[in-house]
């Protein structure tokens, strides 16, 4: 399966380069590494694609490589298993006749396969027979990708010495200089910050980052967009208990913690929600209705940015906002289809991101008019039987309904979390079943929606308000990797 280029990570920035001279090197993020010598040009170039592909083995994923010998330069995708992918490849001008009858005549590279298995590390063989020498190094080509003299353009006629003047003396076409740029596309990879690496790193010796920390990186690179216009999001499932809250408070800590874009958890419960218990409380009791009351005042264009903060309650270590459901006791409204387009339309206003958390009813006005509002669909779900059919059935429901709420199911996030009591937590067989159910419910999940991710259970989620500094390291890691796909569907 061939790889687009954009799908490989630019970074570490590498470089491999042969020249005329029998020597080469390898720079992989500005440290050079010598190639071994050969007693050809594919030689070294076969033991420079080695190394390449060591650098591929040691980050586990395909790398970029930027290609440069006597014949031309280009770029292909080194893979671990050895997989090389041509992405481009431009021939140099041809040589003059003189300097080709030389001994570098013979290095004319013939038409290749775009993705062939590049050579294993191993110590060059003894000379076989020409025909079987010349079968292999077909076989084994791998670079350059493309033939230097195209099939189609027919040679000159170099025995008349009026042509062989001309073919000699003719200038090479100069490219235009929109096709090159002295700027340095790919980004310098910092060293490792993390585990032996990291340490070793301070102690001064520079060490390249681990797949586990270049894939944290990317995440935090994923949570710490800005996106063109407000994003809503959606927290749903028809049963209760299925981790909606905490999952709605996770997102909005780590979105507005590494974004910094103004974020409001949003409870659009149509009854007494609980997102309010679960997070710090401002000075105030205003809720979604007093928000609603004052819209006109806030929506005008006189009103001063910081007014929103008479109706939220800000939560001072994870850096968002909340906007809580109505908890009088004697009241009996229900938010509707319009209140919630006046609520939505006051927050869009203030606010660049909005997560809402929602009620069981999927039949609900201001459950369906979320829906309507929403740009990204998250299902939460412990791992119970009955909430995992829970959540499947809401998105069976979206599915059913087509057009936008398709649309949603389809490209919905499903975030399992693994359920187990404070009592039994230490008890070595409960999280095992656990650990075993929430990857069962998974796996269920993955064929029907964009992304599944797993969080481990922690006992800072169960009671109380939720902080994400309270979190243990990998239930921080897994909400990480959970708030960064939410946000590439953003």
């Amino acid at each position: 399966m061939s790889t687009t280029s954009t799908e490989v990570l630019a970074f570490p920035n590498i470089r491999a380069i042969v020249r005329d001279n029998g020597t080469a090197e390898v720079v992989v993020a500005g440290n050079s590494r010598i190639v071994p010598a050969g007693e050809s040009l594919q030689d070294l170039r076969n033991n420079a694609m080695a190394l390449v592909v060591g650098e591929a083995q040691t980050l586990n994923r395909p790398v970029r490589v930027q290609i440069e010998d006597p014949e031309g330069h280009g770029e292909l995708i080194v893979h671990p298993d050895n997989r090389i992918e041509s992405v481009s490849y431009e021939p140099r001008p041809a040589r003059r006749r003189a300097e080709a009858s030389g001994p570098t005549s013979e290095r004319a590279a013939p038409a290749v396969i775009d993705t062939v298995p590049a050579p294993s590390p191993e110590p060059v063989a003894a000379p076989a027979e020409p025909a079987v020498a010349i079968a292999a190094a077909v076989d084994r080509q791998q670079w350059p990708p493309n033939p230097v003299a195209s099939e189609t353009t027919a040679a000159p006629d170099t025995s008349d010495p009026e042509t062989a003047v001309l073919t000699e003396e003719r200038p090479a076409t100069r490219r235009s200089l929109n096709e090159t740029s002295f700027l340095v596309s790919a980004p310098v990879l910092e060293p490792a910050t993390q585990g032996w690496r990291g340490a070793l790193t301070r102690l001064g010796f520079r060490m390249a980052p681990s797949a586990e920390e270049l894939s944290e990186r990317e995440d935090i690179r994923m949570v710490s967009q800005h996106w063109p216009g407000p994003r809503t999001i959606a927290v749903v499932n028809r049963k209760g208990g299925a981790n909606k809250t905490p999952t709605v408070v996770m997102l909005s800590a780590i979105l507005a913690r590494y974004s910094g874009a103004a974020t409001v958890a949003w409870d659009n419960n149509e009854s007494q929600g609980t997102l309010g218990w679960r997070t710090e409380k401002g000075a105030h009791d205003r809720s979604v209705l007093d928000l609603i009351d004052s819209s006109t005042e806030l929506l005008s264009p006189s009103t001063n940015a910081a007014e929103i903060a008479k109706y939220v309650h800000h939560q001072t270590a994870d850096k968002f906002d909340v906007l809580r459901s109505d908890e009088n006791e004697e009241g009996d409204h229900e938010v509707t289809a319009e209140e919630v387009d006046i609520a939505h339309q006051v927050l869009t206003r203030y606010y660049r991101l909005v997560v809402m958390d929602s009620g069981n009813t999927a039949r609900a006005a201001n459950w369906r008019r979320m829906i309507h509002h929403t740009n990204q669909l998250v299902v939460p779900v412990t791992a119970i039987e009955d909430r995992a059919e829970a959540a499947r059935l809401t998105l069976q429901t979206l599915e059913s309904r087509g057009g936008h709420d398709a649309e949603l199911a389809r490209n919905a996030v499903v975030i399992v979390s693994e359920s187990t009591d404070a009592k039994r937590a230490m008890s070595g067989d409960a999280l095992k079943r656990a650990k075993d159910e929430a990857q069962r419910i998974a796996d269920g999940f993955e064929p029907f929606v964009r992304a599944v991710v797993r969080i481990p259970y922690d006992p800072a989620l169960v009671n109380g308000p939720i902080r994400y500094e309270a979190l243990q390291p990998a239930t921080q890691r897994a909400w990480l990797a959970a708030a960064a796909a939410v946000a590439k569907g953003l």
